[in-house]
């Protein structure tokens, strides 16, 4: 099975002369066509709003546009979208990795459109009374698919049926259904093409002819105001000239309206600053992999460690960080980092003169540990940090001591206080959190301290600063000034709390960088304040402290685990759930409230931080699934099956609801009792509305899905990350091949490097053993080139132009 996966990761900058030019508060969102699935935090009274917010996602379903728009915060009334960049699915590409302005477009109400609908159009020949031949058109509308939700909840849709041509425009409408996305509605209409009643025998049918030429079917779809306007929901416009004798069915997607209000003036709404990456992988079985994958795994072995594949992939990609992503988790997910790693670093520390300035640029050994430290390390951080950060992030109390930054009415001195007694809380934190520390990190501090010291035999701080300048400057730090990009907050922190944030990070930096203490160091800091500031740190404590927890995070010593493991946190948020009937009075509605999932138990609460209505213990799980929409009309639906009643839960958006679902499957995966089977609906009225059956205990009617990777901690998908590193071999191919000429002319010529040329920036150490890996590379490659077009051309005869799954874009010809 081919499984085609999609995501999305970029970052949300700033946004500039916006309209209405005046202090507003404004936030932005993210929407796949129009179901918004990430949402910044408000930025308050500002002309250009800085969001500064990064987003990563799984994308679970089809789309046609990725759509950014910018509201304007309002206390009363609706938000008001004042404008949006809308760019289509196949467009993506062109701008991936880049960071570009949009201009902002307008937002229209006959743009927004989503959903697709299946039609069945039909010509037939009636002899009328007198004997004349007429020709009938009929239109049967099944169903539609996927519209989109209004103000939250599924629409009211109906449908407007119209034939229209230059002198004619007759128009038929369907029933409106109630709260629903995917209404059925299976009506036909029929409209004369040919009126043979105004005509003479003689000159109809030159009349049909020309007639048909300019007909056209149109159908209209639109939501049911009730007391308010309708809302226009897409359309779609099929010729009649296409039908000639044949019936024809398909599914169309609905397109906006041609004459869309577009205004005249489309530069004057402001622009917006974008980094956006959409990636999709076909993801083939297994074992087409296979060689791809164990050359890469075997890249630890490879002597010297540049002509490994895994260097190679780093030295042909533009961006270093798009090769080290799938590497480093691939490598993790095969026990093969640590290796790794080592290898590298001693490539790196070949090319280090002075002990001082070691691990500080961006090479392959410093990415591929700050990788792994963000995966690995994503749980001890929260444990670590979460609630002090939590603490500055909700009352902060002021900090700043820059004399020039200093507000009226500033006291200089109680900041210093605030600030000194914020960087010893966090300084506290770090230094005894060893014990938490993964092994995993533990294991690439101990080798990398060994290296560090053996390349500087005779400095004794070496094999401090090699560990501190990952784990205080690249770890701590980072987390620190950044705190939602590693999941501690959940948006980016106002401009104040930033600034305090930055100035923690900076001393933090500081105390962690071992032997930078001392008098004459002071003199490093740019800021005089900062010296000012670290005077009242002269305490050998601190550097002992460093000292003892650099040794404990570097050691291979197994740790003692401290008492009874802490429950992992794993996820929170708000959502609905339906009442489980646990009581007899209670209505069966749907409430929102707050859900948290540990590695012990699936909790919701009535809000945040209140004490949990409801527990599941996650080893009483015994399926967790998605539901079918109509069981409640309602979308983004899935159920957690236990040893009670279904517990029904519903989802803001599709991203939400495959993240939940995903979580669960994961934590839940070695539980005994997991069930096989399930029903993907709801017991309703005395039945399942699935299969029919009348007895709630019925055993499910459909397979329960498949088990997903184990560890709940880190969760690698192998082979899609293989997927990725061929998808990067095949872009960079022209690379491959350059530094492939580049082996066999160094092999033949063996005198001194002539000036720069193409190969310079590329490292070859011993030409033929990449010489030789190259060609393996090439030849995998063009293996896995050859399944891809296979498994293409299959899809693309499978999936008929006009089915479900492939449905009509724009007009048919």
């Amino acid at each position: 099975e081919v499984r085609v996966l999609q995501n999305l990761r970029g970052k949300i900058y700033d946004a500039k002369h916006l309209v209405p030019n005046k202090m507003r508060d404004f936030f932005c969102t993210i929407n796949l066509d129009q179901e918004e699935v990430f949402r910044t935090q408000v930025v308050e009274k500002s002309l250009s709003p800085y969001f500064g917010e990064e987003f990563y996602f799984e994308i679970p379903r089809t789309f046609q546009w990725l759509s950014f728009y910018i509201y304007d915060k309002s206390v009363l009334q609706k938000d008001l979208r004042i404008g949006k960049v809308s760019i289509k699915k196949e467009d993506l590409c062109n701008y991936t990795g880049k960071e570009n302005w949009f201009m902002l477009q307008p937002v229209d109400s006959n743009s927004e459109v989503q959903g697709k609908v299946h039609l069945e159009l039909k010509l037939n020949e009636l002899i009328t009374d007198n004997g004349s031949v007429c020709q009938q058109l009929v239109v049967h509308i099944k169903e539609c698919h996927g519209l989109p939700l209004i103000n939250g909840q599924n629409c009211d849709p109906y449908a407007t049926v119209s034939l229209v041509g230059p002198s004619r425009n007759d128009q038929k409408k369907t029933k409106v259904k109630k709260k629903t996305s995917n209404p059925q509605f299976n009506e036909t209409f029929y409209f004369e093409v040919t009126r043979s009643s105004s005509y003479t025998k003689k000159s109809q049918f030159q009349v049909e002819e020309e007639d048909i030429e300019k007909l056209e079917v149109r159908v209209d779809l639109w939501n049911n105001g009730n007391l308010v306007q309708d809302i226009f929901l897409g359309e779609i416009k099929v010729p009649v000239k296409v039908l000639r004798n044949d019936s024809f069915q398909a599914w169309y997607l609905l397109q906006p309206r041609e004459n869309g209000n577009k205004s005249s003036k489309t530069d004057d709404l402001g622009s917006l600053r974008l980094n956006i990456c959409y990636t999709e992988d076909c993801v083939l079985p297994s074992e087409y992999y296979t060689s791809l994958r164990n050359l890469l795994l075997k890249s630890s072995d490879v002597q010297p460690i540049s002509a490994s594949a895994a260097y190679i992939l780093s030295e042909v990609c533009r961006d270093k960080y798009d090769a080290v992503l799938p590497l480093v988790r691939l490598l993790l997910h095969h026990h093969k980092l640590v290796p790794f790693v080592a290898a590298v670093a001693e490539l790196d520390l070949k090319d280090t003169q002075e002990a001082n300035t070691i691990f500080r640029g961006n090479s392959l050994a410093t990415r591929c540990v700050d990788e792994m430290m963000k995966i690995v390390g994503k749980h001890y951080l929260k444990v670590t940090l979460k609630p002090v950060i939590d603490e500055i992030c909700e009352s902060p109390k002021p900090c700043e001591i820059d004399p020039i930054k200093l507000r009226e009415g500033d006291n200089v001195e109680s900041n210093m206080e605030n600030l000194r007694y914020y960087v010893d809380k966090v300084f506290r934190e770090i230094v005894r959190s060893s014990i938490s520390c993964p092994t995993l990190m533990c294991d690439v501090f101990y080798s990398l301290r060994h290296l560090a010291a053996k390349r500087f035999p005779n400095d004794p701080h070496v094999q401090y600063s090699a560990v501190s300048s990952f784990v205080f400057l690249r770890f701590f730090a980072v987390a620190v000034v950044s705190p939602h990009t590693f999941h501690l907050r959940p948006h980016h922190p106002d401009a104040q709390t930033s600034r305090t944030l930055t100035l923690i990070s900076k001393a933090i930096q500081t105390l962690g960088s071992w032997g930078s203490l001392t008098k004459s160091k002071l003199s490093s800091f740019k800021e005089t304040f900062m010296c000012e500031f670290f005077k009242t740190f002269q305490e050998e404590k601190f550097t002992e402290s460093v000292k003892k927890f650099l040794d404990d995070v570097s050691s291979t010593e197994s740790k003692e685990p401290s008492g009874v493991s802490e429950p992992v946190h794993l996820k929170e948020g708000e959502m609905y759930k339906r009442a489980q009937g646990r009581t007899r009075i209670g209505k069966k509605n749907f409430k929102k409230r707050w859900f948290c999932l540990t590695s012990r138990e699936f909790t919701y609460h009535k809000q945040q931080d209140k004490e949990p209505i409801f527990t599941i213990p996650i080893k009483n799980i015994l399926a967790v699934e998605k539901l079918d929409e109509s069981s409640f009309n309602k979308k983004n639906m899935f159920q957690v099956l236990h040893g009670e009643k279904p517990l029904y839960i519903q989802a803001n958006n599709c991203v939400e609801a495959s993240e939940w679902i995903e979580a669960l499957c994961r934590v839940t995966r070695c539980n005994q009792k997991r069930l096989s089977f399930y029903h993907p609906s709801a017991f309703l009225n005395g039945n399942w509305l699935c299969c029919k059956a009348t007895t709630e205990s019925t055993e499910g009617c459909a397979r329960c899905t498949a088990d997903v990777p184990a560890d709940t901690q880190i969760e690698i998908d192998g082979d899609r990350e293989t997927e990725r590193i061929y998808s990067l071999f095949t872009i960079n191919r022209s690379k491959l091949q350059k530094l492939e000429e580049a082996c066999g002319s160094i092999a033949v010529y063996q005198g001194p490097r002539k000036e720069p040329d193409d190969y310079s920036n590329f490292t070859i150490e011993d030409s033929v053993a990449t010489f030789h890996t190259l060609q393996q590379i090439i030849d995998i490659v063009e293996k896995l080139n050859e399944s891809h077009e296979k498994y293409q051309k299959k899809r693309s005869s499978s999936a008929k132009y006009g089915s479900e799954e492939n449905p009509i874009v724009g007009k048919v010809s």
